[in-house]
């Protein structure tokens, strides 16, 4: 017996091998349906995981105003989602806008050890481990 449950389950497995596989237009189309739906019938985790798989699906198929606008929307809920603050500053900078990119890729980076992902230049002013390197982690 399939419920509405095992319908979205289904559904979004379906979609996730499709973004595995590189589909990524065809999984954020899938993934849409899917977080519509889900505000319809509530699935039982939250869909935070959902609205990130499809902002990466936006953001790798180069819908990068939809990839915003739902990694904003998560924000607006979990300002302290490290990913989407990751994910969020990396759209900025595809669209050419470092400044605004650039607190997102700072709290990812506080967050979630997202360090060098967003390529935030190294401080050459930070504190003297004793290693000196002032601070900079070379690995």
């Amino acid at each position: 017996m399939t419920t509405p449950q095992t319908g979205m389950a289904e559904r979004y497995q379906r979609a996730r091998g499709l973004f595995e596989h590189g589909e990524y237009r065809e999984a954020a189309v899938e993934l849409s349906a899917l977080v519509d739906a889900s505000a319809l019938e509530p699935p039982l985790h939250g869909t935070t995981e959902l609205r990130l798989l499809l902002a990466r699906s936006y953001y790798h198929s180069a819908q990068l105003g939809r990839a915003e606008r739902v990694t904003r929307a998560i924000l607006v809920d979990d300002p302290d989602e490290a990913y989407a603050n990751l994910l969020l500053g990396r759209t900025l900078q595809r669209q050419g806008r470092p400044a605004e990119a650039r607190p997102h890729l700072a709290m990812a980076e506080l967050l979630g050890g997202y360090a060098g992902e967003g390529r935030l230049p190294a401080r050459e002013d930070g504190p003297d481990d004793g290693d000196g390197d002032r601070g900079v982690d070379a690995s």
